[in-house]
């Protein structure tokens, strides 16, 4: 379980990697950059490469504090309007990636997301669902909690609940969210 308090991401999935950059975080800082999600928080970062190192995009890359191999330092946070066009593009692939490789933590959505206000329910601000498919999730997990996206697919008859949630997570890094349901702001 992460640590209350923790401010810092330890693994991050790679968006681009520019073997020559310009850090938009750092003034005059220049060199072998990478613009990664991070796993936990899912930050948009800027990452210091080390020279020589070579990026896949969509590898999931070690940034923790102690025995960084590839990584110099982590620059800052970016804004989505900082990413290139090409991670911009290839976000949508890696948020999904990132979705199904922590299943679990994703899934628990569906099954702990609560109301916002008397008129809606947090589960409505996922794309895809509506009044019919929340109530549909409500009554289900009310009978018992999901276990997987297949489970939700299953018993709801929601498709692809992964791909739902990784629009959802894109949503809220693009800034066009009033309320942030998965990206700590």
């Amino acid at each position: 379980m992460p640590t209350v308090g923790k401010k810092y991401e330890e693994y991050a999935y790679v968006l681009d990697f520019l073997r020559r950059g310009r850090s938009s975080v750092i003034k005059g800082r220049e060199g072998p950059l990478v613009q990664a999600l991070g796993e936990e928080r899912l930050t948009l970062l800027e990452i210091l490469a080390v020279e020589g190192a070579s990026f896949e995009v969509g590898e999931r890359i070690y940034i923790g504090k102690e025995g960084r191999t590839k990584v110099l330092s982590v620059l800052g946070r970016l804004s989505y309007d900082d990413l290139t066009s090409d991670a911009k593009a290839e976000l949508p692939r890696v948020v999904e990636q990132l979705v199904l490789n922590n299943e679990k933590r994703f899934v628990a959505l569906f099954n702990e997301l609560q109301p916002v206000t008397p008129r809606l329910h947090a589960l409505e601000l996922i794309p895809g669902i509506g009044k019919t498919f929340m109530f549909q999730i409500l009554e289900q997990r009310s009978k018992k909690p999901f276990v997987s996206f297949e489970d939700v697919q299953k018993r709801v008859g929601l498709r692809d609940p992964a791909k739902l949630i990784a629009k959802r997570v894109i949503e809220e890094l693009t800034g066009n969210c009033r309320i942030n349901l998965i990206v700590r702001k």
